[in-house]
């Protein structure tokens, strides 16, 4: 630690010595002032921590980190444990305690809690590390000893905080999906058994298993005449207790209750009675078990989770039952000898009797899924398990608690750790994942459960969900007792993995030591060919210089081959603002660490690697400037020229500022204007000479429009001036890429306008005169787009060559508005005269014609009309400014504008009366007040820019297709939007429909015509397709086939037009010929009806009489049904009701066609009767339910037995379990005198086989089953074996 003074990076004393005895003041601190100190490592080591208790060897003071210290009184302490909020480089630093955490890989915490408890017990750890791991003969990634044996090294070497347990479960054959399922811990212990078991055969820790955790109990009936005893011993790894009797409100006190009632015998009497095979018939016995020989280490399991029958969920008992820290187990020892030969041990058989304990029944008590076998997969299990003999224990069997498994939550899911005594010390210590702290006795009597009724209102709620749930003894035996091997009794191959392990965590450290002192930082870049904006990430040691630095960005952005390395440099960048904050001149050889603040997660600024030509000279950029993009307008040519940045300051007054912009651009600072455009659309002149850039709203980054000019333009109100409107045009104008329709548009034209009917031919013909001439003499839009393609190759190829030599590290908006120099310019005059005679010819007629656009075909992203203005409403664009008008003539524009000189303007005074160029954006009179923009005037009339121009599209869009390159101000309505477009398409606007195009090529009609292009933005696609639009009323329906007795019931027919106050009949007219040209169907009108579609269901059936809007509610998006009837339509009435039957025949295990059956009420027993009538079953015979799912509600046939809700006890169908209140309901049917087929096992496989084909082909499921819990497996070969054939 140094004193340092504020914004000195080096310090000028020396350090301080922290065992010296001088005050603050002889140590050149500083009263009244800030005092810094800088923390710096020492001799090359971290920061460290120094603890009173802190002792050496493997806890060694330097490999710590600073952290925040142990809060007073925290040890013993729960609480230490239970937070979950540490950073990672708590991870980093061993625990005071000297024993290392297991990392939570997500929900392994009940692996954790018996990995630990396995770690802490000295016979299982020592006998692991006598085990010698063969790499020849087995995978060191398969091999879960090794695994283990490496685990344990680590607990017991490393130097961090917590370890990672992935190389063991990836021994077990686990992946990442394993690390989100929670099991049982103790189910965990019995299956790792089994697997260390197989794993260790034929070695010398073969039995080490039996030899520790395995004891055995008889489990015995006596006949109560006669004496007469029948028994056999089965061996046990733990100890299941009950915590409550079944049937009991009362849990056991303790454990030492719970194993007497374990022990207790019972009384089979009455129908219970047992056959005595010596007294030849049925007689009342005893029937119990008794513990012959007890385990080394002692497992008990307390039984917490139990299923409440009558809420039929599993639950967990929070009861308190004590357990003692030692345990007397000779009170629950038989002494009798044992009287039978070791064959009569326990069998898969036996252990089926009531009350038996084989080791196989004290598994987890949830997993009852007979369909997944539990436990280990081994592709064969060969023999039987050896038993060892059983020994009379007449010694002492005092056992003391060193292991307690805890569980905190519910039976759906909670957390466990563990309590463990050390028996190097006699204290206990808490292992919760990454944490282990020191506890008290205490707090292991916190673990009995239950509440201390002491603790307030909702103290039971919380503190009696964690209790013990596995409690682990070992017996006090000292001629048996071990303690764990010292570092010199290592084997030899132990020390040699322990050398291992630690040169890699020594590799890990000095890799997060680099990691450490490695600055990342954004890192961005303007190609200087491609002008695109390139950004990535740079990684540099805060050592590092900068011209390295500068080195190693030059080569991340691979400018190797583009430009020379001199040619590039680091500056400090704000992404956000675009703001180049500062330079590094004369700081090339200045350390990463120093420029950028040290090392940081985050920084708040970025850096960009600027490039510049050999010719040119970096500029200087300092702290406190503000950068200035200027754009120069000139007004005569209607232009807005690339800008130049120019670095101003904020407190320059507006007169030093034109100064300043003069010596920069040339231009006369006496005449100059200059206008702030601070945000979209908000465009502000700058008028009072003296106010200072800070006070005009000027920030890090800003844009300002220049004009300098000697017209009378600057006497004019800003808003009325010529400045203004080009301006505001600027900022409106977007560009947008137009399809056209491949059809021939004058065909099209003549067919549709033929085909309207009476008074609107009138209106057809009036439109058509207004787009130029008669419709029979419209050119089509293909000959007017070749003709004007030849004269815009060469303007293109004119443009690029010019853009090819000019300056190539333009910025972002370098194309907005530059001049293109064409000999078109020299027409100026003459081209504004046919420009202004083209857009006579397509100004908006009577708005009446045009009616609103009131739905789509979808109510999804509809247009997007609401949404928010686009931000992004510039874009580069270097096409000629040239119209195609009716006649196929080429015309220039009077200016030489890009797409961005093309913005809108208000009408002024002096061209009132006078025919416009501009397109008016009036509201139609047709549209519903619904979509008008309250409070506008009528006479407030915009008018908006518009144009269009052939566009080569990619090469994957087709040899057909047409583009159209269109630059249109956004403020324009989608009516006059679609008017601009009629010479183009060559039909009226209300002929052809308007698409726009999201991501996926996902398209949605745009239909609102009131509605403007503000949620358009740059370079979005539209796609003009031809068909009639919509007017007000109308609605665009889709229109499906319903095949019921059809694999796929649902088929696509066609789109179709209803209007409101049709009839159903009109609209069945109207689809007859539609259905006859575009589906081939011949239908006459009283042979198909329509009916409501709801996803793939049938629905309400449609009577002729109804009006839609008024009987049938309908909506934009709307699908309907179409069903060709086989007779004549039955249903007349609304009181009927149309349901959809099946049979289904048991004899013969398959199902009938589909049967419409019309009922006149919602009668149970008229549905029996018209069922019986259609099928022959007599009436008392038939069985019915309803089916489940969408239509058609397919079931397997192996399942509809008995799965279904057969013959629901009710009167009528509108209730419930049925609730049958609409038309379409599907019923299945059978006569209940028909027995099922009995199947062979290989006709079940077949037939199970062709229905599971059969319904994933229609997206139905085999069978409907609950949630199953994956049982918990651990593979020893490595990798689960995938069954696809299993759900």
């Amino acid at each position: 630690m140094v004193p340092g003074e504020e914004n000195q990076l080096v310090p000028k004393e020396a350090p301080l010595d922290h065992t010296s005895d001088k005050s603050l003041l002889d140590a050149n601190f500083e009263p009244g002032k800030k005092n810094f100190l800088h923390l710096t490592d020492k001799d090359g080591e971290q920061p460290q921590i120094l603890l009173e208790d802190s002792s050496a060897g493997d806890d060694s003071a330097h490999d710590r980190f600073i952290g925040p210290l142990p809060r007073e009184g925290s040890v013993g302490s729960t609480s230490d444990y239970v937070s979950q909020n540490y950073s990672y480089s708590s991870i980093l630093n061993k625990s005071e305690t000297g024993y290392v955490g297991l990392v939570n890989q997500a929900m392994t915490c009940y692996l954790n809690s018996l990995l630990q408890t396995l770690f802490m017990t000295p016979e299982f750890r020592n006998a692991l590390y006598k085990w010698e791991f063969e790499e020849s003969e087995e995978d060191p990634v398969t091999s879960i000893p090794y695994q283990l044996q490496r685990l344990f090294v680590l607990l017991q070497t490393s130097k961090k905080r917590a370890i990672e347990t992935t190389d063991v479960t990836r021994s077990f054959g686990w992946d990442s999906s394993e690390a989100w399922q929670q099991h049982d811990v103790q189910e965990l212990c019995r299956v790792m058994f089994d697997a260390l078991e197989q794993k260790w055969k034929q070695t010398e820790q073969a039995d080490l298993i039996n030899e520790l955790y395995q004891g055995k109990l008889k489990d015995y009936v006596r006949c109560l005449e006669c004496g007469y005893e029948g028994w056999r011993i089965d061996t046990y790894l733990d100890i299941p207790l009950v915590i409550r009797p079944y049937g009991s409100s009362q849990a056991f006190a303790s454990v030492e209750e719970a194993l007497h009632a374990f022990i207790q015998p019972e009384i089979l009497d009455g129908p219970n009675q047992y056959f005595c095979e010596r007294c030849k018939k049925k007689c009342d016995a005893r029937k119990g078990l008794r513990f012959l020989h007890f385990p080394y280490l002692l497992t008990l399991q307390l039984k917490r989770f139990d299923f409440d029958y009558t809420t039929m969920h599993r639950i967990k008992l929070n009861d308190r039952m004590t357990f003692p820290e030692e345990l007397d187990m000779s009170t629950f020892i038989d002494v009798e000898d044992e009287k039978s030969p070791q064959t009569e041990s326990c069998t898969d058989s036996g252990a089926e009797n009531e009350g038996s304990c084989h080791s196989d029944q004290m598994s987890n008590d949830f997993s009852n899924d007979d369909g997944v076998d539990e436990g280990i997969c081994l592709e064969s299990n060969s023999g039987t398990e050896k038993i060892s003999k059983p020994g009379l224990e007449k010694n002492s069997l005092i056992y003391e608690l060193f292991s307690v498994m805890v569980h905190s939550g519910s039976a759906a899911g909670g957390h466990y750790y563990a309590c463990i005594k050390s028996f190097s010390d006699e204290q206990w210590y808490s292992f919760n994942d990454q944490h282990v702290s020191r506890i008290t006795q205490e707090d292991i009597k916190k673990t009995h459960g239950g509440s201390s009724g002491s603790r307030g209102y909702y103290s039971s709620a919380f503190a009696s969900s964690t209790n013990a749930y596995m409690l682990i003894y070992r017996l006090k035996d000292p001629a048996r007792n071990a303690k764990f091997l010292e570092v010199d009794e290592y084997p030899e191959h132990i020390k040699n993995l322990v050398q291992r392990e630690r040169e890699l965590e020594e590799q890990e450290k000095r890799q997060r030591e680099i990691e450490r002192n490695t600055c990342k930082i954004k890192l961005f870049c303007l190609h200087p060919v491609k002008q695109v904006m390139m950004e990535n990430k740079l990684e540099v040691h805060k050592d590092k210089a900068l011209k390295e630095a500068v080195e190693m960005a030059y080569k991340m952005m691979d400018l190797e081959e583009v430009i020379p390395l001199d040619c590039c440099r680091l500056v400090k960048y704000d992404e956000f603002h675009d703001y180049l904050e500062r330079s590094y001149e004369g700081e090339e050889d200045t350390p990463m660490g120093l420029l950028l603040g040290g090392v940081k997660s985050t920084y708040m600024f970025d850096l960009l690697l600027e490039t510049r030509k050999p010719d040119q000279v970096f500029q200087s950029y300092k702290p406190g400037e503000v950068m200035v993009k200027v754009h120069v307008v000139d007004l005569k040519a209607e232009s807005v020229a690339a800008p130049v940045t120019v670095r101003a300051y904020l407190n320059q007054t507006v007169t030093e500022f034109k100064q300043l912009i003069s010596k920069a651009i040339h231009l006369p600072a006496e005449t100059m204007r200059i206008v702030l455009e601070r945000c979209y659309n908000d465009l502000r002149l700058l008028t009072v000479p003296s106010k200072t850039l800070k006070a005009e709203g000027f920030f890090r980054s800003n844009k300002v429009f220049v004009e300098s000019s000697e017209t009378l333009d600057y006497q004019m109100a800003f808003t009325d001036s010529h400045l203004w409107k080009l301006l505001d045009r600027h900022a409106n104008t977007i560009r947008l890429f137009v399809l056209l329709p491949e059809q021939s548009p004058g065909s099209y034209s003549k067919r549709t306008a033929g085909q309207k009917a009476g008074g609107d031919s009138g209106n057809v013909d009036d439109d058509c005169e207004r787009v130029k001439g008669p419709v029979g003499s419209l050119k089509s839009v293909e000959a007017i787009l070749e003709e004007s393609t030849e004269k815009l190759k060469s303007l293109s190829l004119q443009q690029q060559q010019d853009g090819d030599n000019g300056d190539s590290s333009k910025s972002t908006e370098t194309s907005d508005f530059e001049n293109i120099e064409s000999p078109l310019n020299e027409r100026d005059s003459s081209a504004s005269v046919d420009n202004r005679e083209f857009e006579q010819h397509i100004q908006t007629s009577d708005p009446e014609n045009f009616q609103s656009e009131e739905r789509s075909d979808s109510d999804v992203n509809n247009d997007r009309s609401t949404s928010s203005v686009d931000s992004d409403i510039l874009s580069s664009s270097h096409s000629s400014d040239t119209l195609c008008n009716a006649d196929n003539a080429q015309i220039p524009l009077a200016n030489g504008l890009d797409s961005h000189s093309i913005t809108s303007s208000r009408r002024t005074k002096a061209n009132e009366g006078k025919k416009e160029t501009w397109d008016t954006a009036e509201e139609d009179s047709g549209t519903d007040s619904e979509y008008d923009e309250s409070g506008k005037s009528r006479g407030e009339i915009q008018y908006m820019y518009f144009k269009a121009e052939p566009y080569a599209a990619d090469e994957g869009s087709g040899e057909g297709h047409k583009w159209l390159m269109v630059h249109v101000d956004k403020r324009i309505t989608l009516a006059a939007f679609k008017q601009h477009l009629e010479p183009f398409v060559g039909v009226l606007s209300s002929h052809f429909k308007v698409f726009r195009v999201y991501a996926s090529n996902q398209e949605f009609e745009s239909v609102r015509l009131n509605e403007t292009l503000s949620s358009f933005s740059d370079d979005n696609k539209i796609t003009i397709r031809l068909g009639r639009a919509l007017k007000k009323g109308e609605y665009r329906v889709k229109v499906y086939q319903l095949l019921v007795n059809e694999q796929e019931p649902c088929k696509f027919l066609l789109d179709a037009v209803f209007a409101k106050g049709m009839t159903v009949r009109q609209s069945k007219e109207e689809l007859i010929p539609q259905l006859r040209e575009q589906c081939g169907l011949e239908l006459s009108i009283d042979r198909f009806r329509l009916r409501k579609k709801t996803w793939k269901n049938p629905g309400t059936v449609f009577l002729d009489y109804h009006i839609y809007e008024e009987d049938i509610n309908i909506s934009s998006n709307w699908e309907v049904f179409l069903e060709v009837l086989d007779g004549v339509e039955k249903m007349k009435s609304m009181s009927q009701l149309a349901v959809l039957s099946r049979r289904w025949r048991p004899s013969e295990m398959k199902l009938d066609p589909f049967q419409e059956v019309v009922l006149e009420s919602s009668s149970v027993d008229e549905l029996r009767e018209k069922l019986s009538e259609i099928s022959g079953i007599p009436l008392e015979d038939i069985e019915f339910a309803k089916g489940r799912g969408t239509f058609p509600c397919d079931i397997s046939v192996l399942d509809i037995h008995q799965d279904l809700d057969w013959n629901p006890k009710v009167s009528t169908l509108n209730v419930w379990p049925l609730y049958i209140c609409d038309d379409g309901a599907v019923i299945f049917y059978r006569d209940k005198t028909e027995e099922l087929m009995e199947l062979t096992d290989e006709q079940r496989n077949e037939l199970m086989k062709k229905e599971s084909s059969r319904l994933q082909k229609t997206g139905h499921r085999v069978t409907y089953s609950p949630r199953k819990e994956k049982a918990l497996k651990i593979y020893l070969d490595g990798a689960p074996n995938k069954d696809l054939t299993q759900d």
